[in-house]
């Protein structure tokens, strides 16, 4: 007998893939949280049925979220990643050695827990003493702040259920009172074959309110497409304006190197379109 996860990524798109053991399973007061083997892709963890992380490719997502950001902006010290219980995007903004703060913002206690479980390659920068972890709400943490960040890392589950709230206007005014003068922020902000709509509101509402907003994309096997994009938006830097010699070559890195930093902004000509104009 065969077991096959799925996510419906649309109700007219399905993804599967084999699972050979259950790891864990349990539904939270915000999120039914799983842990599967599978043959492909190694580990996975889904919240309410949607992958979150797989052992195979978390590296490009969480790579692209955090080094963008930590190679535009001139000095990060202070990094606030709100979701990303998981603990990818800490480990990588861990990599830096101006950071002095990351404050990881999970609503869910048992994303944490399942990912010190069973990823601990994952989740490994949660031991840093760098690192402070507040369990609850981002929306209500990050109102308490007012220039206090200079980069904060949106890394949240798709806009459904808690979700929904971290992809709205009025959380993109508290992300940037929260930032520094010389401030910037990332969104991940889902596929450009399966959400442009999305893709296209999440990208007007940021550019209403930062000066400097840029829309990237790179590669993710395991998200709806494979093709993924954020949205950058910054109060001085520009992403396009780094000089890539100047970037630091980290060798634990997989996916993101100095010389992919420009050209991933470098878009398809449909995806310039999608947020040509506003909705």
């Amino acid at each position: 007998m065969e077991l096959w996860f799925t996510e419906k990524q649309t109700p007219h798109l399905h993804w599967s893939c084999r699972v050979t053991q259950t790891l864990y399973s349990k539904q939270t007061p915000y999120q039914q949280v799983d842990v599967f083997e599978t043959e492909q892709f190694g580990r996975i963890m889904t919240l309410d049925g949607m992958v979150m992380i797989t052992e195979h490719d978390e590296f490009a997502y969480h790579e692209l979220l955090t080094h963008v950001a930590m190679n535009t902006h001139d000095h990060p010290k202070q990094i606030l990643v709100i979701g990303g219980g998981d603990g990818g995007a800490i480990r990588e903004i861990l990599r830096y050695q101006t950071v002095k703060r990351v404050v990881l913002a999970e609503i869910d206690e048992a994303v944490i827990d399942a990912s010190k479980r069973f990823f601990p390659h994952i989740s490994s920068g949660f031991s840093d003493a760098r690192v402070e972890i507040q369990i609850g709400d981002g929306m209500d943490y990050i109102r308490q702040y007012q220039e206090e960040f200079d980069i904060i890392l949106i890394d949240s589950t798709e806009p459904i259920g808690v979700g929904k709230k971290l992809f709205e206007s009025l959380f993109y005014h508290s992300v940037f009172r929260a930032l520094k003068k010389d401030g910037l922020m990332v969104a991940q902000t889902l596929s450009p074959w399966v959400n442009q709509s999305l893709i296209r509101q999440c990208y007007h509402k940021i550019a209403q309110i930062f000066p400097i907003t840029r829309l990237y994309m790179g590669q993710v096997p395991t998200y709806p497409s494979g093709s993924w994009t954020f949205t950058l938006g910054s109060k001085h830097y520009d992403p396009l304006k780094v000089d890539e010699s100047r970037l630091p070559h980290l060798k634990q890195t997989r996916y993101y190197h100095p010389q992919l930093h420009r050209a991933l902004f470098q878009l398809p000509k449909f995806v310039k379109e999608i947020i040509a104009t506003e909705e």
